[in-house]
């Protein structure tokens, strides 16, 4: 079941979402941060923010924010995480396809995502699979643990 975050739900998943940054292979996200922190760049910040569960389990969360301001404010920005106990299960493309379906109810005509890291090959290959292009490359964008610096993606994809 997907639907919208709550505070307590943050909470429960903050666990994950603190692996997840500590990692430092997907987000560019400080790794020391606090979850009050985190709260406001998922929750607080964005339009909306989405959870995935099952069997009371927060196994999956999104957000959803205008990518820009006034005349590109018709592009939206989604991040996703998914549990690690949940990967390989489809869960990704579940939130994926909700966030474009939300996308659309609020009025947005396509969804950028501004920075995917390219050795997270797996959500690379989704997006694609989803219809994003990848319509830009940072190059050296993003300080990866083990593999160095290595380049990041602009993907894009038109909804209306």
């Amino acid at each position: 079941m997907i639907r919208e975050m709550t505070q307590q739900d943050f909470v429960t998943f903050w666990p994950v979402f603190k692996e997840i940054i500590l990692q430092q292979e997907t987000y560019a996200y400080h790794p020391n941060m606090s979850q009050e922190e985190a709260y406001q760049i998922w929750c607080a910040q964005p339009l909306k923010a989405f959870v995935y569960v099952e069997n009371k389990q927060v196994l999956g969360t999104y957000y959803i924010k205008a990518n820009a301001m006034g005349p590109s404010d018709h592009i939206c920005n989604c991040g996703y995480m998914v549990s690690p106990k949940a990967r390989g299960k489809g869960l990704a493309r579940k939130l994926c396809e909700h966030s474009q379906l939300q996308a659309v109810a609020l009025g947005f005509k396509a969804m950028q995502f501004n920075s995917v890291v390219s050795s997270n090959e797996i959500a690379v290959s989704l997006w694609k699979k989803l219809g994003y292009e990848v319509i830009g490359t940072i190059p050296n964008a993003y300080r990866h643990p083990h593999l160095g610096f290595v380049d990041s993606y602009i993907m894009y994809k038109w909804l209306a």
